[in-house]
């Protein structure tokens, strides 16, 4: 994998995308923690059982989400450390067997992004002298390693920001009168989210308002249905 060796014009303000990975996986995590356990609660409360009844299903629901968040993560960010593996061994085993196909693959990205051939034939000499392997995974694969797949990061990322943000959640449920249980979870749950959707874009550099809105939204919408199936369901039992 290459390694981003060149000078930061702006060090105190290092680019956003290479956050990245774990960025997502943490928003991802606490999206879901905060969006499934009020879910979670205001359908189990919407089917009529008491406080007890949904704070063990919170609790429960809590605990088998964040194992789920984290193990989903790995699995699916190793398949894709897997590819990336793959596609560098096949990019060694190239440049083993057949160097000067690989040089000319080089020359001809450069011209495609601008450079006359002249120059871009020089740049891919030089590239080639200095580190072949590592000028074709990021040149040629889009391969480096602030953006490499990291399994580990992403499950822990994930696992973590879902037990935080979903506690909240639950948290209000316990500590809220029965009577105002629902109401009480629904304000902390739309706060929770707002204030998600504002941390994720900050520290994306993204703008804050269409994050809150879209996280919001959606968060919204999976607290309805879920809240009108445990109403159905309850009534019916």
């Amino acid at each position: 994998m290459t390694r981003n060796t060149h000078p930061n014009a702006h060090p105190d303000d290092p680019h956003y995308i290479n956050r990245s990975n774990w960025l997502r996986a943490a928003v991802l995590g606490a999206n879901d923690g905060i969006v499934s356990m009020s879910s979670l609660i205001l359908g189990v409360a919407a089917a009529g059982t008491g406080p007890q009844a949904v704070a063990l299903a919170g609790v429960a629901g809590l605990t088998a989400g964040a194992l789920s968040m984290a193990a989903g993560e790995y699995v699916s960010v190793s398949s894709q450390a897997d590819i990336e593996a793959a596609d560098i061994h096949r990019e060694r085993q190239a440049l083993h067997h057949e160097p000067e196909i690989e040089l000319e693959e080089l020359v001809q990205i450069y011209i495609g992004r601008g450079l006359a051939p002249d120059t871009a034939r020089l740049v891919a000499v030089e590239l080639t002298e200095h580190d072949a392997l590592g000028a074709h995974l990021r040149d040629e694969l889009g391969l480096t390693d602030e953006l490499s797949a990291n399994p580990m990061q992403a499950a822990l990322a994930s696992g973590v920001t879902f037990t935080v943000a979903g506690g909240i959640p639950v948290l209000a449920s316990v500590l809220a009168p029965a009577s105002v249980m629902v109401s009480v979870v629904l304000v902390v749950t739309l706060l929770a989210l707002a204030a998600l959707g504002a941390l994720g874009a900050r520290a994306g550099g993204a703008p804050v308002l269409p994050a809150v809105g879209r996280v919001l939204v959606w968060g919204v919408l999976a607290m309805a249905v879920t809240a009108a199936i445990g109403h159905v369901f309850g009534a019916v039992i």
